[in-house]
């Protein structure tokens, strides 16, 4: 697949920046670390969602969990002892430091994490503002008094 440059679209867009840098991703090659470490993304209820991530053998002070805009970023840095000498038969447990991205939609907050058994939780909830939420509009048959008129001056 080849990448396209979206540069000239974005020139002309005011607002949908956003849109704009997630079609740009998506048209990008996935590469092998995109899918390390592991993850499941579930819906929990209506408005409620959890990811879990397997990162085995990594601390909690070695985990990092930041939001900016829109979006969910989940790194871990692991510090390989330079000092310890070991020959590895077979390494299989993957432990190395990773970067892993989410986008959010709008109104999701993030409402907890939680680390055991070499599983990252995170808790998510959709918190929609009363603004943004429906709303019935009255009608009116007509039949209501007048409207009460200004005097203009």
């Amino acid at each position: 697949m080849h990448h396209r440059d979206l540069t000239p679209l974005l020139r002309a867009t005011v607002g949908f920046d956003r849109m704009m840098n997630m079609l740009d991703a998506s048209t990008r090659p996935d590469t092998a670390t995109s899918s390390y470490p592991p993850y499941n993304i579930e819906k929990i209820a209506e408005h409620d969602y959890r990811i879990t991530m397997a990162i085995a053998g990594f601390a909690q002070d070695e985990l990092e969990i930041t939001i900016k805009e829109n979006s969910l970023h989940v790194s871990g840095k692991k510090e390989r002892d330079k000092d310890e000498e070991v020959t590895y038969l077979h390494r299989g447990i993957a432990n190395r430091s990773f970067e892993k991205s989410f986008d959010l939609a709008d109104h999701i907050k993030v409402t907890g994490a939680n680390l055991e058994n070499g599983l990252l939780v995170i808790e998510l909830a959709r918190e929609i503002p009363e603004s943004k939420k429906p709303r019935t509009i009255p009608i009116s048959n007509g039949d209501s008094k007048e409207p009460e008129l200004i005097d203009q001056k």
